[in-house]
């Protein structure tokens, strides 16, 4: 077990005693040493969802004590003393992860935010800012409610990088020692994983994978422009997040494709420009989809367990940034800061520059990223569930519902898109002892349903009550927890504000 992996459990058991006790309002969990008695909670008649398998298991028990899942069965007794929640007519089925998130917002947005919305651990993609170390932290002391934080390092690129560094902090390499520079760096501060981007060179890359083994940390990110989907796989990335550099290596006139992408030329923070260059060769692969391509390089990612995390929630809005628009009943979940944050970035980054060919070419591109997608679930390439929460106009917590109802409509089962946002995300963050069903001896982070998600993807978002770590979050309490958030963002933010941007 490599020393990033044994600090992150570590993490996890520190932050295990958290009881149904404490202040939902302030965020504050009491630890359980300080309550003396481990608390007993069985949540009973209700129809545990198999998740690896879609089994439906009716009538059940499920008993809790402490953070842990302690029995679940047909006709297991309550113990004495136990708190006992008739939750007739329910569905359990593991806590959610988000595995593609910017968080933005105050500590008093985000975290409630995730935890409402059924999710229970989120992989933080950008450590651009020292307060999501703070928040992962707390978090798992037990001192901020929140769900569990997986924190990238920041964001290595190459040089030009395409990031203005005035709205991104990036680290920029454009050599081996800088990048192995880079890796030291970010493992010393603190980061779970390194994220790497699209203009790294092959020679920086390689630097990087090598230095990160040597550390004892995993390599997550972005396919770089001048390396193959393939050959990022068998480097040892553990996972590729969107599509657009997958989509360019199932073409039959790959060799084109990879030459018009090296002819890219950037100047540093002109994201724009990446952007805009690389339209029309996604359009000449989305045409020239190759299905003996597709079974080589998806082959690859499925031996060597490289997942893949297609964001579907943000391609679609930077596919159609003109049709682009904040869900109006969610709208109260977002401060004005946030808000103009998304704007901003909307008609900068993406709809800048554009002639109406191009508008249309890329609304077409969104239905050929489903069809894409379902070619990778057919494939049994390994699928997270993540959102890129910071792209416009996605809010935490509910982006993940939307990106499953995406994975549905691409051709995935019900099924399947609950395993890419439970089990398969506790297998790849090592914690499948942990998280990821509903049995013994795992964690009790828990989503209690009014309706048969396996039905009907749309039914994740009909949440009772969430249990995060033993904690129940009762309706009651969950309501009190969005009301709260609505509050807070009318008011000045108490922490670092996180800038919300998505790393797209």
């Amino acid at each position: 077990m490599n020393s990033s992996r044994r600090q992150f459990l570590a993490r996890t058991a520190a932050g295990a005693a958290v009881i149904a006790g404490g202040s939902v309002s302030t965020g504050l969990v009491r630890p359980l040493a300080a309550v003396g008695a481990t608390p007993l909670t069985a949540l009973t008649k209700v129809t545990v969802i198999d998740v690896a398998t879609g089994r439906r298991d009716r009538h059940q028990t499920v008993l809790i004590s402490g953070d842990r899942i302690i029995g679940v069965g047909r006709h297991l007794p309550v113990p004495r003393g136990a708190v006992e929640l008739d939750l007739a007519g329910k569905f359990v089925i593991p806590g959610l992860s988000d595995m593609h998130v910017h968080s933005l917002g105050d500590e008093r947005v985000s975290p409630p935010l995730y935890l409402a919305n059924g999710i229970t651990t989120v992989r933080e993609m950008a450590g651009n800012n020292p307060a999501l170390y703070d928040w992962r932290d707390r978090i798992e002391a037990g001192t901020l409610l929140g769900p569990r934080m997986v924190v990238a390092s920041n964001i290595i690129d190459g040089d030009p990088t395409l990031w203005d560094q005035n709205l991104i902090q990036v680290i920029v390499v454009d050599d081996e020692p800088s990048a192995r520079a880079a890796v030291r760096r970010v493992k010393a501060e603190g980061a779970d994983f390194v994220k790497v981007y699209s203009r790294l060179s092959p020679t920086s890359y390689a630097a990087i994978l090598d230095e990160a083994r040597r550390n004892g940390v995993t390599v997550h990110g972005h396919g770089p422009d001048q390396l193959t989907s393939k050959q990022v796989s068998n480097a040892g990335q553990r996972s590729i997040e969107h599509i657009h550099s997958l989509g360019l290596a199932v073409s039959t006139r790959e060799a084109e494709v990879r030459r018009m992408l090296l002819d890219i030329t950037v100047t540093s923070g002109d994201y724009n420009s990446w952007f805009r260059q690389l339209h029309p060769i996604e359009w000449i692969a989305a045409h020239t989809f190759s299905r003996a391509r597709a079974a080589d390089v998806f082959g690859t990612l499925r031996r060597n367990r490289t997942r893949v995390t297609p964001t579907l929630t943000m391609h679609t809005v930077l596919d159609q940034p003109d049709h682009a628009a904040l869900d109006p009943a969610l709208a109260k979940y977002l401060s004005e800061d946030a808000v103009f944050a998304y704007d901003y970035a909307l008609n900068t980054l993406y709809k800048a520059n554009r002639p109406a060919e191009e508008i249309a070419r890329q609304r077409q591109m969104w239905a050929w990223r489903q069809r894409f997608v379902g070619e990778l679930f057919a494939h049994d390439v390994p699928i997270l569930a993540g959102t890129d929460t910071g792209t416009p106009y996605s809010v935490p917590g509910f982006a993940l519902h939307d990106e499953l109802e995406h994975l549905v409509d691409a051709g995935a089962t019900p099924r399947q898109a609950l395993y890419a946002a439970t089990v398969e995300p506790a297998r790849f963050l090592g914690l499948r002892a942990d998280l990821g069903s509903v049995e013994p001896r795992k964690i009790a982070d828990l989503v209690v349903l009014d309706a048969d998600p396996l039905t009907d993807i749309r039914n994740t978002r009909r949440i009772h009550s969430v249990i995060t770590r033993g904690r129940v979050i009762s309706p009651t309490a969950r309501q009190r927890m969005l009301a709260e958030v609505e509050a807070a963002v009318k008011e000045p933010p108490t922490a670092a504000t996180i800038a919300a941007s998505g790393c797209c």
